[in-house]
């Protein structure tokens, strides 16, 4: 089973040299990711690419032309020896109900936080998201991103590949169905080392993140 799971916003796929990663995706893809823009302070920026609807694929890494951030860029990024889909989000309209349902159902996902960034073209977004590896430290239970009255990242003209399934193995599946339950979405889980698997259709065919 490999499906798309639901209220999927986008994908975070991060690693230790950006411009290496968005190089090597466009040569295995055809599709060059678009530039997102810095997150100021975190020391990180991204590049993007549309997966179809209104989800993502996020590359994100470190950001040469910020200084050292003063805490370790998110994401695990500064742990990292290769690029690797480390965790995803899904959408809500209201973060902060989302959060309540969550742990009324026995799972906390943490408090949302605001973030932003502009993009090239100057445009400021502007989101409140959990911090998922606070939460859960494997990164396969999302976290939640609320974009407010902000324009979401597939508004604008990003290159685009097309989303055929996410799917993840992880030592206890039953164990982590009812955290993915508290949130609102599910995963196709099976029994292994754990890892987040992303499969694309892109202009030079099937590739798997």
């Amino acid at each position: 089973m490999n499906a798309i799971p639901a209220r999927l916003d986008h994908l975070v796929h991060a690693t230790p040299d950006l411009a290496a990663t968005v190089a090597d995706f466009t040569a295995r893809t055809g599709v060059a990711p678009a530039p997102g823009g810095a997150h100021v302070g975190l020391g990180t920026r991204n590049h993007l690419v549309a997966l179809g609807g209104s989800r993502y694929l996020e590359i994100i890494g470190p950001d040469p032309g910020q200084p050292e951030p003063a805490r370790p860029r998110p994401f695990g990024i500064d742990a990292l020896t290769e690029a690797r889909t480390v965790t995803w989000a899904i959408g809500t309209p209201d973060v902060d109900a989302a959060v309540a349902a969550a742990r009324a159902h026995g799972y906390d996902p943490g408090p949302a936080h605001p973030m932003s960034r502009r993009r090239p073209d100057g445009t400021l977004l502007a989101w409140r998201l959990t911090r998922s590896e606070a939460a859960h430290p494997s990164g396969l239970v999302p976290f939640l991103i609320d974009w407010g009255a902000t324009v979401h990242p597939t508004a604008s003209d990003l290159p685009a590949a097309t989303l055929v399934g996410v799917s993840a193995t992880v030592p206890d599946p039953d164990a982590l169905r009812p955290l993915l339950a508290a949130v609102g979405t599910s995963l196709a889980l099976a029994a292994g080392p754990v890892g987040l698997r992303v499969t694309l259709d892109t202009r030079r065919g099937r590739v798997t993140l």
